[in-house]
């Protein structure tokens, strides 16, 4: 007997509008109300993953948990359980409390495999986390460029936050020569189909744009099912999250969004369907947070079918 439990609606509203403004039919798509068996091990093998949840202002915050491989769990197919230390200066840590949306996201660099768990935080102490499922899906490996995770020595291994009044040499330059970044979401929180989300983008070094303060993303074809973009519709904010894999900093981003639909609005980069930014709020960095360092990036053929501004 199959484990997997299809929901009869998975997409709220604003989803399905900004599928109608993409273009798009979708009559289902496999987003489970419980985790399959495979996705259960998928997580329980990472050592790292992404996590959203809303701040006290109802912004979206992204962070990344890392830890040996096993401290994420599976006690059974509706929860997830994450051991690793909290720090109250993490704005998104600090916003986690019991009964919050949360959003996961699990990629894996060396196979480009990534899987998705949102939902509600349950039980949590000082060092776990318990995750009540709502959603669990699988993304296609378009865009996930692969890489060798080495470990590193951390000198510092609760460096301190720094805030930025304004975007500065390194964080410039790291967007800009930037192939990944994450995007965390949110959306109405009365059915299992909103709540927090967070999602990867990439592309080839420099698809991001960066005007002043505003970024400019491109949108590239994908699962179409519009689960960022929908949810930018229901709450025009979101937060991107950074890594830098050869320095291991961790930079986070807030903003307001406006999207372009059209593909002809803005003379961007080859393979873009229709266009996002970030007016930017509020940034904030640590420095050589992440307990490995990124070598020998190999780019996705669907990133390689992509160009850069």
């Amino acid at each position: 007997m199959s484990d997997t439990v299809f929901q009869p609606d998975v997409f709220h509203a604003d989803e399905r509008r900004a599928q109608a403004l993409a273009g798009f039919e979708i009559a289902s798509a496999p987003i489970r109300s419980a985790m399959p068996e495979q996705h259960r091990e998928f997580f329980a093998g990472l050592p790292y993953v992404l996590a959203s949840t809303i701040d006290e202002n109802g912004w979206p915050v992204a962070t990344l948990l890392t830890g040996p491989r096993g401290f994420i769990s599976s006690p059974d197919a509706m929860h997830l359980r994450i051991n690793a230390p909290r720090r109250q200066d993490d704005p998104a840590l600090a916003s986690m409390t019991s009964g919050k949306e949360i959003g996961l996201l699990g990629i894996d660099f060396s196979n480009r495999r990534r899987n998705r768990a949102n939902g509600r935080i349950g039980r949590m102490d000082k060092n776990r986390i318990e995750i009540e499922v709502d959603q669990s899906f699988g993304n296609c490996p378009k865009y996930i460029q692969t890489r060798d995770l080495v470990d590193c020595v951390q000198q510092n291994p609760q460096p301190v936050r720094e805030d930025l009044t304004s975007l500065e040499g390194d964080a410039r330059k790291l967007i800009a020569n930037a192939d990944t970044f994450f995007v965390a979401t949110h959306a109405h929180s009365d059915t299992p189909q909103g709540g927090a989300d967070v999602s990867h983008r990439g592309g080839q070094p420099g698809f991001v744009r960066l005007d002043g303060n505003r970024l400019w993303i491109p949108d590239f074809t994908g699962n179409n099912y519009m689960n960022t973009l929908g949810n930018l519709l229901a709450q025009p904010r979101a937060a991107l999250l950074f890594p830098d894999f050869d320095r291991g900093d961790i930079l986070h981003l807030q903003g307001t969004t406006v999207i372009l639909w059209q593909p002809d609005a803005l003379p961007g980069p080859a393979g873009a369907e229709r266009y996002w930014c970030v007016e930017l709020t509020r940034a904030w960095r640590f420095r050589a947070a992440l307990p490995w360092r990124g070598r020998h990036v190999h780019y996705s053929p669907a990133t390689l079918a992509t160009g850069v501004w």
